[in-house]
């Protein structure tokens, strides 16, 4: 599935009476998910960089 096939699917798949700034939201939690992956698999995020990141997102 192309990245634009995934992005219409989150879109389709959110409520009809969602708000914009809903759907910005969650497109911007996608786009960082997806880096996310992509530097896990890269290689390029050591482990201790990632638990940086979780630290920041949790407090």
């Amino acid at each position: 599935m192309s990245e634009k096939e995934e992005v219409l699917k989150l879109i389709k798949d959110l409520p009809d009476d969602v708000s914009l700034e809903e759907m910005m939201r969650e497109l911007y939690i996608y786009i960082k998910f997806q880096q996310g992956v992509r530097e896990l698999n890269e290689n390029s995020t050591s482990k201790n960089s990632i638990k940086m990141e979780l630290g920041k997102w949790f407090h």
